[in-house]
């Protein structure tokens, strides 16, 4: 197993970049959801952020490709660049979704999730970010992981009480398979958030 070395940050500093992606493609969700009247507009953006982030991810598989010694394992640099990227391909589908069932106004279960969400990315920009010194940082990073792992439970509670709700109130069949869906789409991807969480959480166990 390589060492820990702070000597090489480039690897650190792009994951953050692409962190700061997954958030960037949260807020847009949460600005459809407060307004549907957006979420055209909206889609176009986000397809140019997810272009975006492929090519900072793009950018970290071709420096793994030609650095010999890496600060941290292989392995983990790959699953870490990926996950990240996969984060902002699910909110990519989630938003173009939405506008292909022509949604109309967002239920309240959808706005609590993507808030959720917005928090999940803010504490995966944090965690990366402290990434650089996992040593010094470990007592942040653990708090970072802990706090997406509640925020992904919160989730999996708001998501059970909205499709209850979906089933037990909406009279609409058609209104009910299109916010089951967007209701599965934003639980999937909080769930995405703690799987990185729990990556993160694997890499400060070899290296603190």
């Amino acid at each position: 197993m390589f060492k820990f070395k702070q000597k090489d940050t480039e690897f650190f500093d792009m994951f953050v970049e692409s962190a700061q992606y997954f958030y960037k493609c949260a807020l847009l969700m949460d600005e459809v959801m407060l307004d549907y009247g957006k979420a055209t507009d909206k889609v176009r953006e986000i397809d140019e952020l997810e272009h975006e982030a492929d090519a900072v991810n793009d950018r970290i598989l071709d420096k793994l490709n030609t650095t010999f010694i890496t600060p941290i394992d292989r392995e983990d640099i790959y699953a870490l660049a990926n996950g990240l990227d996969d984060g902002v391909d699910l909110l990519q589908g989630t938003l173009q979704r939405i506008v292909m069932y022509r949604t109309g106004k967002a239920m309240t279960g959808a706005v609590t999730l993507t808030k959720l969400l917005l928090e999940s990315t803010q504490e995966i920009i944090k965690a990366f970010t402290l990434l650089k010194d996992i040593r010094k940082n470990q007592t942040q990073l653990l708090d970072a992981t802990h706090k997406i792992a509640r925020l992904e439970s919160e989730g999996d509670r708001v998501y059970r009480h909205e499709v209850a709700y979906l089933f037990d109130k909406e009279t609409d069949p058609i209104n009910l398979i299109k916010w089951k869906d967007i209701l599965q789409d934003l639980e999937d991807t909080l769930d995405h958030c703690e799987k990185l969480s729990d990556m993160l959480r694997g890499v400060v166990m070899k290296y603190a």
